[in-house]
């Protein structure tokens, strides 16, 4: 159902207009709430993945173009356009992609479910950065991880630019927040017969190539956040420390970045 905007202030462009994410997370309480999927890639992900859609906001362009196989399959939900210059105006920046989907979030597995049949799971520690945690689940959907675990602590993996950096893999790899944070998560991991790997900066550590961690049956990688990195807490509760190499004076990675090395490394058959 097409519906050209007249109104920027209608009641059903809030969700698009909400720059408090956490209140779309609330939204339909005692529903689940709703986020916002930004681009034609990654709305046909969140589609394949189940999610449901709400409303479309579309480039007027976009609707006979790379948006058409998408207002297809949603079926008869409201789809607002209008040009580009309104729809700025609307969400306050430019739509890089023309096309924005209103969804509504699934309830969230338990970690138990998650752990059954992971042999390798991510686990990210506070991580607050938006960018970070999007590029984080990219790295994990893309090389081999089983599943992700967050701690309370950490940033909503579904919130708009988390998404949008993932490239929508946020909805192609399990994910759940731990019941428990640090360090009471650690003894939870090898309670499910986990070896806890500590991503950290120590002296006693294992490089990340050493072969005791490849063949670790169920290996749990653990990241910390920007700048102050894994609680200490975290890195005594742990079996093993483990460093990447670095050369040239460079002291550390971003967690982004070191978390696909680390991925890749650790998930070699």
């Amino acid at each position: 159902m097409i519906i050209e905007i007249e109104d920027l202030t209608a009641p059903e462009l809030q969700p698009f207009l909400c720059t408090n994410e956490n209140q779309l997370l609330h939204w339909d309480e005692p529903e689940q709430g709703l986020f916002i999927a930004e681009s034609p890639k990654v709305i046909r992900r969140a589609l394949d993945a189940g999610y449901q859609p709400v409303s479309l906001l579309c480039e007027r362009k976009y609707i006979s173009g790379q948006a058409a196989d998408i207002i297809e399959r949603v079926g008869d939900i409201p789809v607002y356009t209008a040009d580009s210059g309104i729809l700025t105006e609307i969400t306050g920046f430019k739509l890089t992609q023309g096309v924005l989907c209103a969804m509504r979030r699934h309830t969230l597995p338990d970690a138990e479910q998650i752990c059954r049949n992971a042999s390798r799971i991510a686990v990210l520690e506070d991580i607050m950065n938006q960018t970070n945690v999007g590029a984080i689940f990219r790295s994990a959907a893309a090389l081999g991880m089983d599943a992700v675990l967050l701690t309370p602590g950490c940033s909503d993996p579904l919130y708009r630019r988390s998404v949008r950096v993932s490239m929508g893999t946020v909805f192609q790899i399990p994910w759940t927040y731990l019941p428990c944070g640090s360090p009471e998560y650690v003894s939870f991991l090898k309670e499910k017969s986990f070896r806890t790997a500590a991503m950290a900066l120590r002296n006693d550590t294992l490089c990340i190539d050493d072969n005791s961690l490849a063949s670790v049956p169920r290996l749990a990688v653990i990241l910390g956040t920007e700048g102050e990195g894994l609680k200490a807490s975290t890195i005594s509760a742990c079996d093993d420390t483990v460093r990447i190499p670095m050369f040239h004076g460079v002291d550390s990675l971003n967690v982004a970045a070191a978390s696909a090395v680390a991925f890749w490394e650790l998930c070699k058959k």
